[in-house]
């Protein structure tokens, strides 16, 4: 059976149209759902010991280094085990929620989710498919003000 992992971004638990879309998308799907409300319990942003704590080579990490990164390895242990992402995403600002933005720090780490190639990043997690789900109240999705749909594609 496949592993869907669910993304909801929105701040707002009741009354929120990207997660409304997000229930319509699973109930469509098969599988066993892995939820990360990652709007409604904040993650937390990446900071100078984290960015050290990434860069120091695995078996050379201290505990506390390890400790740092605890959260993003759980993270990417999620995305690794999915075979379907779902992800709500309101456009907040013109932009994504800053709470997405926090997730897709956590889980983009260089030589564990992508590499540096000669032409730009590749990514490592190969065969998975990505349904997001956009609503705005008042950017187009492809306006020159939307700078959401423009991040999302380049995930």
């Amino acid at each position: 059976m496949p592993n869907i992992l669910r993304i909801d971004s929105s701040a707002r638990s009741e009354g929120s149209v990207p997660r409304d879309l997000l229930d319509r998308l699973e109930a469509r799907l098969d599988g066993t759902v892995t939820r990360r409300d990652v709007g409604g319990k904040a993650l937390p942003q990446i900071t100078g010991s984290w960015v050290a704590s990434n860069f120091t080579p695995s078996d050379q990490r201290t505990a506390e280094q390890e400790a740092a990164l605890a959260q993003s390895d759980a993270l990417i242990a999620e995305l690794k085990a999915a075979d379907t992402l779902l992800i709500g995403l309101p456009i907040y600002n013109f932009s994504v929620p800053g709470s997405l933005k926090a997730w897709i720090d956590l889980i983009c780490r260089a030589g564990v989710t992508f590499k540096y190639a000669e032409n730009g990043p590749i990514g490592l997690l190969e065969g998975k498919r990505a349904i997001v789900a956009v609503a705005s109240g008042g950017v187009p999705v492809g306006s020159p003000v939307d700078f959401a749909t423009h991040i999302c594609v380049r995930c």
